[in-house]
């Protein structure tokens, strides 16, 4: 099992940016980002296919989130913009191989997780 290390959540006010890190297993696998609030499932947030493949992102975060990685491809990176109160919750990375397209957004499609970093966006 390999365990993915998180950084970077914090606490923010509306409108401002947090970049949020996760090392991950290599460049071959699918990173992906999800959240989780209290009391609600959790949900996709953004995803980038292995060997520099094509990013997916959940309608709620288009536009406001970035996924990326780095040249080695093995840190993904999530960017996120203009923060609103509900993009509060504990944000997980994931990886996993061999995920197909349609599979992208299922939490049970990947293997390997972070532990969670919280993000709060509060005024």
């Amino acid at each position: 099992q390999v365990q993915l290390v998180e950084s970077g959540g914090g606490l923010v006010r509306p409108g401002e940016s947090l970049r949020l890190s996760c090392v991950g297993p290599g460049r071959t696998y699918t990173m992906g980002w999800f959240r989780q609030a209290p009391g609600k499932e959790r949900e996709f947030v953004a995803a980038s296919r292995g060997n520099g493949g094509t990013t997916h992102y959940a309608e709620s975060v288009q536009g406001r989130f970035t996924i990326s990685r780095d040249r080695t491809k093995t840190t993904a990176y999530l960017q996120m913009n203009s923060l609103m109160p509900e993009d509060t919750a504990i944000y997980y990375c994931a990886a996993g191989n061999t995920i197909i397209l349609s599979s992208l957004r299922r939490p049970d499609a990947y293997h390997h997780w972070g532990q969670g970093t919280q993000v709060t966006v509060s005024s």
